[in-house]
């Protein structure tokens, strides 16, 4: 249950839409002087080597980070996103990848915490290694998921949730939304993103059906796809699922899903940015 690896993946497509649009509500989150905390359920090894085994074995950095980091003219919406992932790469080449613990430590202020939970024995090892001295951050061997209600709310009265399983275990697609719903009513004034992959249309739909559902407010859906559904065996696509999301985030999420579908498809693939449920439903 534990043989996913984010190092196949990381710096694809969908890492980028997710790390794109993470940094944006980072950001907002950064506009109100008051301390916030950033908990991230599935933390991962924290950042990655594109010269690792892993990386090298399946290449996908290279249809998603590797077309638009050294961008010419990249919009507002995704500099400070393509900042971090240079801050990594000390040359021109590109050969490491911050993951979204890496990639937030580098974006928060002094004020600022992070809560970083990890199941797997060997990326928790490197996510401890990789913060240890650093008193912003919290690193946990734990399921993310079932401590997620216990964290909240949380001292700062503000946070970002970041709830990013890998979905191999198909009850992931239950308990993500049983795990918002609790954490939710512990805490409604958080921001709240879920990010999913489509890989069969049919489990996602009925995802976000169940998160629509549950009627919480303010959710947002933003999505893209670099092929059509089944086309390609795997991961044809992603999303996030922002509940409570910062104000400017879908007109900064439109405009930046234009370019990234350029960027990343020449065109050819498809996005959407829409209310699955919006304020007061």
């Amino acid at each position: 249950m534990l043989s996913y690896r984010h190092g196949f993946h990381a710096g694809n497509f969908a890492d980028v839409l997710k790390h794109s649009l993470l940094t944006l509500a980072i950001n907002a989150l950064k506009q109100k002087d008051k301390p916030f905390v950033y908990i991230d359920t599935h933390a991962g090894a924290g950042k990655y080597s594109f010269k690792s085994e892993f990386a090298q074995k399946t290449g996908e950095y290279r249809q998603g980070i590797g077309r638009i980091w050294s961008a010419s003219q990249p919009p507002e919406e995704i500099k400070d996103y393509l900042a971090a992932v240079r801050a990594e790469n000390t040359g021109k080449q590109l050969v490491r990848y911050p993951g979204s613990p890496q990639l937030v430590r580098r974006l928060i202020r002094a004020h600022d915490r992070l809560q970083l939970s990890e199941l797997h024995s060997s990326d928790y090892e490197s996510l401890q290694q990789l913060f240890a001295g650093d008193k912003q951050v919290g690193v946990a061997k734990e399921d993310g998921l079932e401590r997620l209600s216990k964290k909240l709310p949380p001292i700062q009265k503000r946070g970002l949730i970041l709830i990013d399983p890998s979905y191999e275990v198909k009850s992931d697609y239950n308990k993500v939304v049983e795990a918002l719903q609790n954490a939710h009513r512990h805490f409604a004034t958080g921001v709240y993103a879920l990010w999913y992959p489509i890989i069969d249309r049919a489990v996602t739909d009925r995802m976000l059906q169940r998160m629509r559902a549950t009627e919480i407010p303010k959710q947002l859906r933003i999505e893209h796809s670099v092929s059509e559904d089944g086309a390609l065996r795997g991961m044809t696509g992603s999303g996030m699922l922002f509940i409570n999301p910062p104000w400017q985030l879908q007109t900064q999420a439109e405009t930046l899903l234009v370019w990234l579908n350029q960027a990343l498809t020449e065109g050819r693939g498809t996005w959407k940015v829409e209310w699955l449920v919006p304020e007061g439903v």
